[in-house]
């Protein structure tokens, strides 16, 4: 046996489902919604079944729909080569650019972006995955993908192509209707299949989660529970967090800044114990600039003595920096450099989501365990504790309802607390890798 072989048969090591995945194992409901806690064996059961599929029916098309390319590669596509045996046939049986598998007995799989979700039509499928479905674009569903599944063969007038929407929660978005629907009596094309993070996981990886998510949060990764994002932003925010504590003159500060808005907000922090976050003062300045702010710190802080600060803020505050412009960051950092401080900037590449900014912040106010590990001092930085305090947002979404004085600086401590605290690290913010239009025929 090669080592090809020998690879690809070991990926078939045994799996026991338990009941709830079972049911969905058996299902003959065309479609079938697939909401599950991560890390609970959503996606191993979906590609086995996929595979299976493929070996079982000469020449059949199946597709596996995600959110971009990028994630697909990742999670998908050197898995279903080794389920489907398509490693020991090399170049044969894959298509690497196109992101293709072509069994010996005709079957083909290919994997389609629906950043683009007219990608998907004008293919014959037997059938299909659709992963993180909650994070493909509202209309796919309706405008493409059901349409696609919908295609009339007349060498088989009675098939009717299926389809497995699989995700986690992420609020009451289009995955959620596509829940509600599959529950409903009526609807006897649809089933719905549910099952928690902890029926599957140790638990104590468990509890290790519950240390890093939001109690809301947990229930929607962990335990699949559609939550509504409407409301207030912070909603465990209140006196339990608030401190009397002020800095002291050798402590390490960080700085964080949400720019280009009236008026120019900016937190200031400090990091005690292992990990808390103690936001113990604010610079609020009506119609300022960068500069001007960075001249207030100073002002503030002469006699401080440790002369190094982290800076954190916006990826958009660096416009300019290419073309031989000062950004917002670069007027700041010589304002305090020629005033004696040393700068260490750390802000990311590109913008975090606002869904995972927002879930770091609400981890560190109060997370599944109820241990709270961010606190603000009210008399010193009021902006940040009203804001923390009242920011709301529209309902069934991750935007903020309205634009108030207090909205940016609660962002401003978001791209801190992602910067050291991230509660998500494997969501993209791009996608490097072109997505070519494929004709699948």
């Amino acid at each position: 046996m090669s080592f090809l072989t020998k690879e690809c048969v070991a990926r078939w090591y045994p799996l026991k489902p338990h009941e709830k995945q079972q049911a969905l194992i058996d299902s003959t409901t065309r479609f079938n919604v697939v909401a599950c806690g991560r890390r609970s064996g959503k996606s191993e059961i979906a590609k086995r079944f996929i595979a299976k599929k493929m070996m079982e029916n000469p020449n059949a098309k199946y597709f596996i729909g995600g959110p971009t390319r990028e994630q697909l590669r990742s999670v998908w596509w050197e898995d279903m080569q080794r389920l489907t045996m398509a490693k020991i046939f090399g170049e044969r049986a894959i298509n690497n650019s196109r992101l293709t598998i072509t069994l010996p007995n005709g079957a083909m799989l290919a994997l389609v972006s629906l950043s683009k979700p007219e990608r998907i039509e004008g293919t014959d499928w037997w059938g299909g995955v659709v992963d993180e479905c909650a994070d493909i674009p509202e209309h796919a569903w309706d405008a493409h993908i059901f349409p696609a599944l919908g295609t009339y063969n007349p060498t088989r007038p009675d098939y009717r192509a299926w389809c497995w929407l699989v995700g986690t929660p992420d609020g009451l978005n289009h995955f959620y209707d596509r829940a509600m629907e599959a529950q409903q009596p009526e609807n006897t094309d649809w089933s719905f299949h549910t099952w928690k993070s902890a029926e599957i996981m140790p638990p104590e990886e468990v509890e290790k989660y519950k240390k890093i998510y939001s109690p809301m949060q947990f229930r929607q990764e962990f335990e699949a529970a559609f939550e509504d994002a409407g409301g207030k932003l912070y909603y465990d925010y209140g006196k339990d967090n608030w401190t009397t504590e002020t800095i002291q003159p050798n402590e390490q500060l960080l700085w964080f800044h949400d720019f280009n808005f009236t008026p120019l907000s900016s937190g200031i922090g400090v990091i005690r114990g292992s990990d808390n976050l103690m936001i113990l003062d604010e610079i609020v300045l009506e119609s300022a600039v960068a500069r001007q702010s960075a001249e207030e710190f100073v002002e503030r802080f002469t006699e401080h003595k440790n002369r190094t600060i982290l800076l954190y803020g916006d990826p958009a505050g660096r416009a300019g920096e290419k073309h031989g412009h000062q950004s917002d960051y670069t007027e700041m950092e010589r304002v305090l450099r020629n005033n004696g401080w040393e700068v260490i900037r750390q802000v990311k590449a590109k913008a975090p989501a606002i869904i995972d900014r927002q879930n770091a912040v609400r981890a560190k106010i109060c997370n599944a365990s109820g241990a709270r590990s961010l606190f603000v001092n009210p008399e010193k930085a009021k902006y940040c504790d009203k804001g923390l305090a009242t920011v709301q947002t529209k309902e069934g979404s991750t935007f903020l309802e309205k634009d108030s004085d207090y909205q940016h600086i609660t962002t401003a401590i978001g791209y801190c607390v992602d910067y050291i605290w991230p509660t998500r690290t494997d969501r993209k913010t791009h996608n490097a890798n072109p997505e070519p239009t494929l004709n699948y025929y």
